[in-house]
């Protein structure tokens, strides 16, 4: 049989022109949903605004009568403004424990306003707004001429300048989410300044994408950071962080939006999401390394950190306590403070947490 002669045969094979044609308008269609696509990828994002949005306030407007700012030192910048709440006594015994508390991702200060009076009563307490939430400082990049003040590694100096700024030699510290993460690194770094930790549902193991650094800073990605941090901005991670959202009132929503006020926040949360596109968390490498004493707090109903993850970290930590709050979610110090001070106190008067008499939430 002659092959090249029945390839060529009338109405078979693409040799056929008809067929030629139509697999060309094919391969056109496709080149144009293709070149659309990857138009719309590569400059989609540039139709995302980089103005601040508009009518916002300094800080000190937004400020609550409990409010108080400090300035900290930091390389390449003129200052950092820190906004803290504050409670215990004004002129405490030289031995008084020190509290500073470390909010979560999106959070603020005012995550802890719950268990201020709490923490007052066993010694002086601290929350401070890490930069740029709540009514810190709201940097960009025209604000510094030297280290990214976003990097992780500027978070534990700042956590420490802070403590510095205040006369604070050593503390406990409490920190929640990725503020538990930050308490560990701090205790990692500067372990002679961490007397023990309280780790509320600590982000260890949950993953998020990390890029290279120079994929992080193509403009198309900062631009999508921003647009994220907008839609963060505005404070649904707080009904996904309680079991029961209808828990929340709108005093408790208006302050976990304070930052909106705030001139910039949006140009400094973008800056803030997009630094941590090329910071991958780590600090599960090294918690065997964590020598103070610690206290776990979960909720069992913790939709952001499964108690699955925070029972790993307790098994890793060579010294860890872990209390499981029964229908408690990821911020248990607001939404269920009876039973998350019930833990906390049975541990600082050195005995275990009493895991199973604290009750749901009414």
């Amino acid at each position: 049989m002659n092959i090249e002669r029945l390839a060529a045969a009338p109405g078979v094979g693409p040799g056929v022109p008809g067929v030629r044609i139509m697999l060309r308008r094919i391969f056109w269609i496709l080149g144009i949903i293709l070149g659309l696509a990857l138009g719309a990828a590569l400059l989609g994002p540039f139709l995302i605004s980089t103005q601040s949005l508009a009518g916002r306030e300094p800080a000190s407007a937004a400020a609550t009568p409990q409010s108080r700012f400090v300035e900290i030192p930091f390389p390449g910048i003129q200052g950092i403004e820190l906004h803290y709440l504050m409670a215990g006594p004004e002129n405490p015994p030289a031995d008084a424990p020190v509290f500073i508390l470390l909010h979560g991702f999106t959070f603020n200060a005012f995550t802890w306003r719950p268990a201020l009076d709490f923490f007052a009563r066993q010694g002086r307490v601290f929350a401070f707004d890490q930069i740029p939430y709540g009514l810190s400082a709201k940097l960009t990049p025209t604000d510094w001429d030297g280290p990214n003040p976003y990097a992780k590694e500027a978070a534990i100096a700042q956590l420490f300048a802070f403590m510095d700024a205040l006369g604070i030699q050593r503390a406990t510290l409490v920190g929640n989410s990725s503020g538990g993460t930050l308490a560990m690194e701090a205790a990692l770094a500067r372990p002679e300044r961490v007397e023990r930790l309280i780790l509320v549902a600590p982000w260890v193991y949950a993953q998020r994408p990390t890029l290279p650094a120079a994929v992080a800073e193509l403009p198309q990605l900062r631009r999508i950071s921003l647009l994220i941090g907008r839609k963060l901005g505005e404070g649904g991670l707080l009904d996904y962080s309680y079991a029961d959202p209808g828990r929340l009132d709108e005093e408790r929503r208006s302050l976990m939006k304070i930052h909106t006020r705030v001139a910039n926040w949006d140009l400094a949360w973008g800056e803030l999401l997009n630094r941590s596109l090329s910071s991958p968390v780590t600090v599960s490498t090294r918690l065997d390394q964590i020598t103070q004493p610690i206290l776990l707090v979960t909720g069992d109903q913790d939709k952001l950190v499964p108690v699955a993850d925070t029972r790993k970290v307790a098994e890793r930590l060579p010294h860890a306590t872990l209390a499981v709050l029964p229908g408690c979610g990821h911020v248990p110090q607001e939404e269920c403070p009876g039973p998350f001070e019930q833990a906390v106190a049975g541990w600082l008067r050195g005995s275990d947490p009493d895991t199973a008499s604290p009750k749901p939430p009414g």
